[in-house]
């Protein structure tokens, strides 16, 4: 029996599942897609593991043992911020310009010094691990950078387009069309 429910301000179907969200400020940092299954499975494994380490911390403290229950909490806090900053990762677009957050950095490049975000074919890494494959990529060229050095921003075989070639496509429009609206024409 299908239940009407209402998400997001919209009736809810497959093929909304993939789209961006709305938005009303462009000032703030969003993400033009949503993050991608391998990334979400990776952190919700990863805040299983801490629910079980904050378990054995209760126990240990129950134990008696103080500071190894704090040694877990502490582990345990370890453990939810990298599952919390594995969801940040990814490219993210403002009015002020385009960031690309990865695992343990941050950067990020104000609209005037993009020259151009374009997807380009080439070999890409699978889920982020060394082993490359054929596939699609979109690129960032700076201003202040030799034109052959490119910045990889997404791949369509990174943990958020995986098996979803749709959603790459849309993202990467997303993503080039953020950069048409606010890269300064010289």
């Amino acid at each position: 029996m299908p239940l009407p429910f209402l998400t997001a301000d919209r009736a809810f179907d497959d093929a909304a599942e993939d789209t961006a969200l709305p938005f009303h400020d462009r000032d703030r940092w969003r993400r033009p897609y949503r993050p991608g299954p391998w990334r979400v499975a990776a952190a919700a494994l990863l805040l299983l593991l801490a629910s079980y380490v904050l378990v054995a911390a209760v126990v240990i403290a129950l134990a008696g043992a103080l500071p190894g229950a704090g040694l877990c909490v502490c582990l345990a806090a370890l453990v939810i911020g990298a599952a919390l900053r594995l969801l940040r990762v990814g490219t993210w677009v403002s009015a002020r310009g385009l960031r690309r957050v990865s695992f343990l950095r941050t950067q990020t490049v104000p609209w005037a010094r993009v020259a151009s975000v374009r997807t380009a074919q080439q070999p890409v890494r699978w889920l982020g691990l060394p082993r490359t494959v054929q596939g699609q990529a979109l690129m960032l060229v700076r201003h202040d950078r030799p034109a052959g050095e490119g910045a990889t921003l997404l791949t369509d075989r990174g943990a958020d387009f995986l098996a979803r070639r749709t959603a790459f496509d849309r993202a990467a429009d997303a993503i080039e069309v953020w950069a048409d609206e606010y890269r300064p024409t010289a």
